[in-house]
Order: structure tokens, then C-alpha cells, then sequence
């Protein structure tokens, strides 16, 4: 690159004149694309990358200061934190992804209890109505806890104590 033709894609940046971004690109854009590539080895993210860098670039034209770094260089930092930022968005996007498809949280083990015989709703008349309360509101109202607290006017810690003694009360009818 000639410092003449870099002298004068600085000068139209300072203007905000768009045929800057035009020569940035056609002289430019080969080079950042390999050191983006090498950083995401992705062809996809590294043509996002590439796009948000140069929109990065007239964006930020006017703190360009050529006392400090050479076009290249201020371009280059440009395209490395881009390509690092995209690559870093994208493997968080795809281990939220990975963690959702193989999550266990609605794997309910049901092998201790059997399914034809239970019958909740008859045994929660067996255990003290406080308990009840909170276990109805809770299993047959779909409440949260918090929900429960709020209606049934108990404090939230009372709820999960209740919850928790209830249901230990109703095993022993199971077992």
C-alpha cells in the first residue's frame, strides 16, 4: 500500500467521505479477512466479523489518529477484537445450546413410586391442612412458591418448610 493512496483514504475519512470506505475495502478487506479467519476459523463468522469491523471503522473514523498508528494497524486492532468478540458471542450462543438440548431438569425419576396407585389428592387429607394448603396451591394451582407466599399470605421461607415437611409426610403413606 502507498503511503500516497493511505494519506488519501485518511484524508476522505476525516471528510466522512464514503469512497473511503470504498478503497478501505478494496485494499484492505483480503488482508483483515485472514487475520479474522485465523482467529474464528469459520468462514461465516469471519465474513460477519469482517462486515462489522469496516462498520467499526466509519464508525469510529474520527478517532483515527495517524501520530499514534499506521491505518493498518488501527485497522488491524479493529479486526482482531471483532473476530475475538464474535468467536467468544458464538461459542457462548452454542454451550447455551448444547446445555438445552441435553439438560435433565424435567427427568423425573419415577421408578420408586408407582404411577398406578398413586393418588395424591386422597392421602393429603391424611396430613395436617398447613401442609395442605401449601401443597394444593403449589401441585393443583400451578403457583410458584413465591406466588403462594404472595395469595396465601405466608412468608416465602414458611412455604418451603411447609412444602418440604408435607411432602415428607405424604412419602411415608408410599412407603
Amino acid at each position: 500500500m502507498s503511503t500516497s493512496l493511505e494519506t488519501q483514504i485518511i484524508k476522505l475519512l476525516e471528510e466522512g467521505n464514503q469512497q473511503a470506505l470504498n478503497l478501505l475495502y478494496e485494499h484492505y478487506s483480503d488482508a483483515l479477512f485472514g487475520v479474522i479467519q485465523k482467529i474464528t476459523k469459520n468462514d461465516e463468522l469471519a465474513q460477519d466479523a469482517l462486515q462489522e469491523t469496516f462498520v467499526k471503522v466509519w464508525r469510529y473514523s474520527n478517532k483515527y489518529d495517524a501520530d499514534k498508528a499506521k491505518l493498518f494497524t488501527w485497522l488491524y486492532r479493529i479486526a482482531r477484537n471483532t473476530a475475538i468478540d464474535k468467536l467468544r458471542s458464538h461459542n457462548l450462543k452454542h454451550q447455551k445450546n448444547i446445555q438445552i438440548d441435553h439438560t435433565n431438569v424435567y427427568v423425573l425419576p419415577t421408578t420408586s413410586l408407582n404411577q398406578d396407585v398413586l393418588d395424591l389428592r386422597a392421602q393429603l387429607d391424611k396430613i395436617d391442612e398447613k401442609y395442605q394448603i401449601v401443597i394444593k396451591a403449589l401441585f393443583f394451582e400451578g403457583m410458584t412458591q413465591q406466588e403462594a407466599s404472595e395469595e396465601l399470605d405466608i412468608p416465602l421461607g414458611t412455604i418451603k418448610s411447609r412444602l418440604k415437611i408435607g411432602l415428607r409426610e405424604l412419602k411415608k403413606f408410599y412407603n
